[in-house]
């Protein structure tokens, strides 16, 4: 089994996989973000639903992924503790590549935008129950939900601490 030690997230290490949105340092500011909502494909239309998400414990064990090869896809906690966003660049055969796989934990406080096509792990929480918002793009017709298996599992864990 491989075991993949994860980092805290941040904007800068989560770049090439898409945004990390937080809310702004100033109160008054606003963030704008709308960049990576941006569909491939012009048969799409906008969808907004909430997902409801049971606890899990670490060391996680992870076995599948998912991509959306025409759409970003958004994930903003509205009610979360801490939470973990685990993706992988695109393998030969055009799966996750476990090879290149990136786990990271956020305190619940910070939404993610996965760029279309991106391969990520289903939302994995911690500590509590927690509801997101998600805002992607849907093709009218047809599914744009890609999901594999990994070539094996994946355990998820911290450096030295049962939690981040």
């Amino acid at each position: 089994m491989l075991t993949l030690v994860l980092e805290p997230l941040t904007a800068a290490a989560f770049a090439p996989y898409g945004d990390v949105l937080s809310a702004p340092p100033v109160p008054g500011e606003r963030a704008f973000y709308a960049d990576g909502l941006t569909p491939d494909q012009p048969d799409t239309r906008l969808s907004l639903h909430v997902n409801h998400v049971l606890p899990s414990e670490l060391p996680f064990v992870a076995t599948r992924m998912e991509h959306h090869p025409a759409t970003s896809q958004t994930f903003l906690p509205l009610d979360a503790s801490r939470y973990l966003v685990v993706v992988a660049g695109r393998a030969p055969d055009g799966g996750p590549d476990p090879k290149s796989l990136r786990g990271f934990w956020s305190p619940g406080t910070q939404g993610v935008t996965y760029h279309a096509g991106v391969w990520h792990h289903g939302m994995v929480v911690l500590d509590r129950p927690a509801h997101f918002a998600v805002l992607m793009w849907r093709r009218r017709e047809g599914s744009d939900d890609v999901f594999a298996d990994l070539p094996a599992p994946v355990e998820l864990r911290t450096r030295g601490r049962p939690s981040p």
